[in-house]
């Protein structure tokens, strides 16, 4: 066998990310707050690149003509019952001077308004610690009860055991135990419980039932407490039925988070990338651009590359300009490039779910990528990236993209539903149905046949845990 090197030319076809088309990808998928760091950073890394100022046209003076005879005019009377009332400015009034009549000096300290001051909410650990130092504690037994309220999460729980902290104060277990039963004891009742049984003992015994029925039930029947299994209750603790509701009332307005009080969440707001308005009997879409820095290549640098500006580096200096130029360019042309795919799916979206638009939910359409993807003649994955944390301000609220698409139901008579539709209609039936008998899955199955949707017990099983909606069991209430 003879081996031996030969050259050949072979033509073939390959798909190469270049550069800008991968910057481009990237840009496309990101989010409106993800975009706009992306911006920023760039900015920060490529000199060439700045933002557009937003220049405003500047407001034209007007000169008030003051009348020969203003200096003869008599200034009159003020009653304070019309002439006066309308000119009185409210708004310095409210800035100079702060309550029960203490007044500030502008001159001397640059105060907020009131409209503009703003308070710190106290946290669950404030609130604790703040009790903590007015009681009457050792230092030991204070040196405990902070590594206590520190292993607390944010719904009141300890997450720590007593051997831990044991372990790390280096104290004996009766201390520490000790302690943990006289911070149970503060506001709010139910807080560093170590699990949902002894939080709701402490709230019970906090309202003064002690030795009761309710003490009883959360001992003994938590279980059946879940499955609303009453009569078992009543059976083996030979009472009433009635007892049984009675303390499960009492039970039910206990709070198994008492921490959340203190530590609520602060709402995150959507800022909409897409604006859609109805004018007269047709949709108009605008892209929401409020908020996006907008780009443009210096001119001090651009005069650099012409050569009607002197440079120290000379040609490694313009090298350096060019390269830079070249990816701030791209940088400008993938955003716009973003911008104008976005609108384009915007538009195609409108165009498919009109019936959404003018009738609601019900009328929503079953739709995939794809036919979005035929309509604008792109590739489903950049439909895909498109979508993906891009929301649309409609008439109707506002949507993420992707809930647009969404799998369809086949109709009785042969149409389609989309899915979302179907998912409003079970809630809407399980809003109105009567709580004592509520519907379970066969039921609601045979209520959406009625309606035309053909649909199995499994789906509306799915489609009730998507919702987070109990089962019928764990709906039902007897009082």
């Amino acid at each position: 066998m003879v081996l031996e090197l030969k050259q050949s030319l072979k033509l073939t076809q390959q798909l190469i990310m270049t550069p800008q088309l991968q910057q481009a990808i990237k840009l496309l998928q990101l989010s409106r707050i993800e975009l706009v760091d992306a911006i920023n950073e760039e900015l920060k890394e490529n000199p060439l690149l700045e933002e557009t100022p937003f220049e405003e046209e500047p407001e034209r003076e007007t000169v008030t003509e003051i009348p020969d005879n203003a200096a003869s005019t008599v200034t009159k009377e003020i009653t304070g019952e019309g002439d006066g009332r309308d000119d009185f400015d409210w708004d310095n009034y409210l800035e100079d001077y702060g309550p029960m009549g203490v007044t500030y000096s502008r001159e001397d300290v640059e105060l907020p308004t009131y409209e503009n001051t703003l308070t710190k909410q106290r946290s669950l650990t404030d609130h604790l610690m703040w009790q903590l130092k007015l009681s009457h504690f050792s230092e030991e037994e204070k040196r405990i009860g902070e590594q206590i309220i520190g292993n607390l999460d944010s719904a009141g729980y300890l997450k720590a055991t007593v051997d831990e902290i044991t372990s790390l104060e280096k104290v004996d277990f009766d201390t520490v135990e000790q302690t943990l039963k006289k911070i149970q004891e503060f506001d709010p009742p139910g807080v560093a419980a170590r699990d949902l049984k002894e939080c709701l003992m402490l709230q019970v015994r906090f309202l003064g039932y002690e030795n009761s029925l309710i003490e009883v039930i959360l001992d003994e029947h938590l279980k059946d407490l879940e499955t609303k299994n009453y009569n078992n209750i009543a059976k083996r603790q030979k009472v009433p039925l009635d007892e049984v509701i009675g303390a499960v009332s009492v039970i039910n307005s206990l709070d198994p988070r008492p921490g959340l009080l203190y530590n609520e969440e602060r709402s995150h707001y959507i800022v909409p990338d897409v604006y859609v308005f109805k004018v007269g009997d047709e949709y108009r879409i605008a892209l929401n651009e409020d908020g996006l820095p907008r780009l443009r290549v210096s001119n001090f640098y651009r005069e650099i590359l012409t050569g009607s500006a002197e440079t120290a580096g000379g040609r490694n200096c313009k090298e350096y300009i060019k390269e830079r130029l070249q990816s701030a360019t791209w940088m400008i042309k993938s955003i716009q490039q973003r911008q104008k795919t976005i609108y384009r799916v915007a538009e195609s979206l409108v165009k498919f779910q009109i019936d959404f638009f003018d009738k609601g939910i019900n009328y929503l359409k079953p739709m995939v990528l794809k036919d979005i993807a035929d309509d604008v003649e792109m590739h489903e994955s950049t439909i895909s990236r498109v979508t993906t944390n891009k929301y649309i301000h409609t008439p109707r609220g506002i949507f993420e993209l992707k809930y647009f698409f969404n799998s369809g139901i086949n109709r009785t008579n042969g149409d389609c539903i989309a899915s979302e539709s179907v998912k409003e209609q079970i809630r809407r039936i399980i809003a109105d149905e009567n709580q004592q008998k509520p519907y379970n899955d066969s039921q609601l199955v045979e209520i959406l046949k009625g309606s035309g949707i053909s649909i199995a017990r499994r789906t509306v099983a799915k489609y009730r845990e998507m919702m987070s909606i109990l089962p019928s069991s764990k709906r039902r209430k007897y009082f």
